[in-house]
């Protein structure tokens, strides 16, 4: 039953997402939130580019009604409802006061980010208010990782995380489709540890962020109608990011060692490897890693002759790969099965480099590409 419950919340996320989605695109070009090409933007038209709210729109509400009957019913739950799920009641209403903070924590940065799809911020002062965002949802949420390191260690290092994956997904919205389905797989991968895992909670949300992004890639997957900008991208990372932390990978006397712990940087494995081989890149070119461009790996994937369409869903495929390894990462026994599985996503990297490196091409101007850096 609490199956069915989950797939309805997915359900909800994915058609409020795409009714959403639908209604933004003309108020976007009636309220001029358009992408415009220029710039290393290749798209030859102007964008509606405020499909990022339906994103928000569609995880918020959900989640909001969810958090208001799960304290509603606290007390007395309805007789009707089936015992398998009157039983999480009272865990869901202990969640409220750090659903709010993180729902909170994405406003602030879906607010920023409707702001830069309008009129540049510059992303010195993006980051800053990431940083702070991140930090108070930390604090706040009493969100964690790798607690065994000490309290200012584990702050350090969950802030840090929370920042790098809320910018991969933000950098990875760089081509029709991409962002929005990486980070559906992302999500289906995370769901399926942390039901695994019995964490409720965080299975709920991460059934509406996946709802959320399959109903907006219909738009979105080349050639793209609407675009989510920062406003959907930064939101999307950055709930991926605290689901991720939120998340138990290591039951007490379970199969698994502390090496499950890893799961989320597997998961993850494709947008950091963008993030990351995107800074160098620009770093050894002597350019500023704040300053977008062309050089992502999906630009040099198509440069090699992929159309768009083909160069996302390889993407998609190498993503799906390792979040596959990922999601089994809590359930294998003894550290043999762990490092094949982290010898797979390792060769599936390296798949990428080599593919990347197969031979020049002149890269074309294809007006299907998105507007992000």
């Amino acid at each position: 039953m609490i199956g069915w419950a989950f797939l309805a919340l997915c359900g909800a996320a994915l058609a409020i997402s795409a009714a959403a989605t639908a209604v933004s695109m003309p108020v976007a070009a009636r309220l001029g939130f358009l992408d415009r090409p220029g710039g290393h933007k290749a798209h030859a038209r102007p964008v509606p580019v405020l499909g990022g709210s339906a994103i928000f729109i569609a995880i918020l509400l959900p989640c909001l009604a969810g958090l208001v009957l799960a304290n509603l019913w606290n007390a007395n739950p309805p007789e009707w409802l089936p015992q398998e799920i009157r039983i999480h009641i009272p865990g869901f209403a202990s969640r409220t006061a750090g659903a709010i903070f993180m729902l909170a924590g994405a406003m602030v940065l879906h607010v920023m980010g409707l702001i830069d799809d309008r009129k540049n911020l510059g992303p010195w002062i993006k980051l800053l208010i990431q940083i702070a965002v991140c930090i108070a949802v930390v604090l706040l949420c009493d969100v964690r990782v790798l607690t065994m390191a000490g309290p200012a260690a584990s702050v350090a290092l969950t802030t840090l995380w929370l920042v790098v994956i809320t910018n991969s997904f933000n950098l990875l919205d760089n081509m029709d489709g991409l962002s929005a389905g990486v980070a559906a797989i992302c999500a289906a991968a995370l769901l399926a540890a942390a039901m695994g895992m019995g964490q409720w909670f965080v299975s709920a949300m991460l059934c509406l962020i996946l709802g959320a992004a399959l109903g907006f890639l219909p738009f979105n997957f080349a050639p793209a109608r609407t675009y989510m900008g920062d406003a959907g991208s930064l939101v999307l990372g950055f709930l991926l990011a605290v689901a991720s932390c939120q998340t138990t990978y290591v039951l007490p006397g379970g199969p698994a060692g502390l090496y499950a712990a890893l799961t989320p940087l597997l998961v993850m494995a494709v947008p950091l490897y963008d993030t990351c081989s995107v800074i160098i890149i620009r770093l050894r070119q002597h350019r500023s890693p704040m300053v977008g461009d062309r050089r992502h790996f999906s630009h040099r994937l198509q440069g090699r002759g992929m159309s768009v369409r083909k160069t996302v869903l390889t993407i998609y495929l190498c993503t799906a790969a390792t979040a596959v390894s990922a999601s089994l990462l809590p359930h294998l026994a003894g550290p043999a099965g762990a490092a094949m599985a982290a010898g797979q996503v390792l060769a599936i990297l390296a798949v990428i480099a080599l593919m990347e490196s197969a031979g020049p091409k002149d890269e074309k101007p294809d007006d299907s590409r998105g507007p992000h850096p």
